[in-house]
C-alpha cells in the first residue's frame, strides 16, 4: 500500500472492531479468523472445528466493506488551526 502510517496489527485491529461493532458474526469466528489461540485449556480441548464456512462468509463481507469508499458526511472539525 506504500503507506508508512499503516501496520499489520492496526489493520487486524480494524478488522476486529468491524466484526464486533458492525456485524452479527460470533466472537469465536472473528477470533479464529485472526488465528488467536484459546487461553482456556478445557475450552481449547473441546474446540475441534475450524468454522471455515462461517469465516469464509465473514471474510467475503469484510472484503466488500473494506473495498467500499465511504460517502462524504457532514464532518465538523473540532480543532481548527
Amino acid at each position: 500500500m506504500k503507506r508508512d502510517d499503516l501496520t499489520a496489527h492496526g489493520f487486524r485491529s480494524t478488522f476486529r472492531d468491524w466484526a464486533a461493532e458492525s456485524t452479527n458474526y460470533p466472537r469465536d469466528v472473528a477470533e479464529m479468523a485472526l488465528a488467536h489461540t484459546i487461553g482456556d485449556k478445557v475450552e481449547a480441548a473441546y474446540r475441534r472445528g475450524d468454522l471455515f464456512e462461517k469465516r469464509k462468509r465473514m471474510m467475503d463481507d469484510w472484503a466488500k466493506f473494506s473495498g467500499t469508499i465511504a460517502k462524504a458526511g457532514n464532518v465538523v472539525a473540532i480543532n481548527r488551526r
